[in-house]
């Protein structure tokens, strides 16, 4: 899944997003309210994890409520101190999905946000993620291409995930050592090149037609074509 966390404090963020990607997830920080609500309206999202109180000029409520009146649908946990009968009815009351107070058991978030995409989809949850011939399966870890499987390693796996969630867009070495490698940093390595080089050895070279190209000067972009 693709998770958005909007929450300020360093400390549980760094916690949360950790044991996140740890579970095999996607996981996206927003460290204040106005960027979070940037996050949640311009991209795509499984589930959001939510602070009530955030800086930046818009708090949880209000990110919320701007969110349900796009009609954005997508399944909100509010993860907050605030944790008052009252809070909470405010909370849900405001479009919120679930309410969880801190402090708490990371398992127990896990449950709840993981249950909340259960119950968000009726056909049952994603599980395959396709770009032109190419299919991940993200239950069965497997890859496969013009029906040919594909074996990759797990880092190569979750390179290829990343990518492909991102299909169409620019991904900057900045969002795959934080979101493939869980970098906060440039440790100055040719490690993304590496994996990269080694992912087009088995998704493009079997096959006629490259499906992860280089954005000189930015980055990579997984699309079908060099239109």
């Amino acid at each position: 899944m693709r998770i958005l966390l909007v929450e300020d404090d360093k400390d549980v963020a760094e916690f949360v997003l950790k044991g996140l990607r740890e579970a095999g997830h996607l996981a996206e920080h927003a460290n204040n309210g106005r960027d979070g609500l940037f996050l949640a309206a311009s991209e795509s999202f499984d589930a959001i994890i939510l602070d009530r109180m955030l800086p930046g000029g818009v708090d949880g409520l209000r990110l919320l409520e701007t969110l349900r009146g796009q009609n954005n649908q997508t399944p909100v946990l509010f993860l907050s101190a605030m944790a008052q009968v009252d809070d909470r009815v405010r909370g849900l009351k405001a479009g919120g999905d679930d309410y969880l107070t801190k402090p708490f058991a990371f398992a127990e978030l896990l449950a709840r946000v993981e249950a909340l995409t259960r119950r968000g989809k009726s056909e049952g949850p994603a599980t395959k993620i396709t770009v032109a011939d190419l299919e991940l399966d993200l239950l069965s870890r497997g890859v496969k291409r013009a029906g040919q499987k594909v074996d990759l390693q797990p880092r190569e796996f979750r390179l290829l995930e990343f990518l492909m969630r991102h299909a169409g867009q620019v991904v900057t070495r900045t969002m795959l050592l934080e979101g493939v490698w869980d970098y906060h940093f440039d440790p100055q390595t040719n490690v993304i090149d590496v994996h990269v080089s080694r992912l087009r050895q088995k998704v493009d070279k079997p096959f006629a037609s490259p499906l992860i190209h280089t954005v000189r000067n930015a980055g990579y972009m997984l699309r079908a074509d060099e239109a």
